[in-house]
This record gives C-alpha cells, sequence and structure tokens, in this order.
C-alpha cells in the first residue's frame, strides 16, 4: 500500500504554470506507475497524465499534450506536473493515484491509493 500526497495548487492567471507534487510514502512507489487525474466543477474525475514505473513510457489527455510533462523521481517517492500554458479550463482538483492493474493508463479503475488533491484555479 502507498499513501498519497499532493501540493503545489494555487491560483494563477492564464498562461502562467504551475507544478504539482504528489509525494508518496512506504518503500513500494517505485513499483507503480502513476497517473494525474482531474476533477473539474460539475464534471466527472478525467485522466490528465501517466508514468511508467522507470518513467520510459508517458502519456497524456489530448487537452494537456504539449503544455503539461508529467515525471518522478523514484529516489524522492515524488511524481510530478509541470504545467504550461495553463487556461481557465484546466482548473479543477488534480490527484494523483497509483496504477494497480494492467491495462490503459487512461482507464480509472486501473488506479488505487488516491491522493487529496490540490486545488488548481486559473483565472482568465
Amino acid at each position: 500500500q502507498v499513501q498519497l500526497v499532493e501540493s503545489g495548487g494555487g491560483l494563477v492567471q492564464a498562461g502562467g504554470s504551475l507544478r504539482l507534487s504528489c509525494a508518496a510514502s512506504g518503500r513500494t512507489f517505485s513499483s507503480y506507475a502513476m497517473g494525474w487525474f482531474r476533477r473539474a466543477p460539475g464534471k466527472e474525475r478525467e485522466f490528465v497524465a501517466g508514468i511508467s514505473r522507470n518513467s520510459d513510457i508517458t502519456y497524456y489527455a489530448g487537452s494537456v499534450k504539449g503544455r503539461f510533462t508529467i515525471s518522478r523521481d523514484n529516489a524522492k517517492n515524488t511524481v510530478y506536473l509541470q504545467m504550461l500554458s495553463l487556461k481557465p479550463e484546466d482548473t479543477a482538483v488534480y490527484s494523483c493515484a497509483a496504477k494497480v492493474s494492467g491495462g490503459s493508463y487512461y482507464y480509472i479503475a486501473n488506479y488505487a491509493y488516491w491522493g487529496q488533491g490540490t486545488q488548481v484555479t486559473v483565472s482568465s
């Protein structure tokens, strides 16, 4: 099992940037692929980005590709989400999760051990 704590959210103007962090407890972090998801007000949680255990494979939602970058540091038990050129439609609660099942990175049911989330608000 792993416990996840997100940080780095905040209020930023459109065009700005933020870097989210997700710190994991436990010594099994490196055995999990990881993902970032977000939930905007009134909408369902959606996939944002995913990264394999050794960082050799990354996946992105089409809406963030080219603007967001997921990375991880297994020595620090941390996964990051660098967000550039933020848009008002990126406003959401961002959460990280560990991928515990095989199959698609985009499928939310393949993840568990969710963090509590961090709020990102992008003003126009």
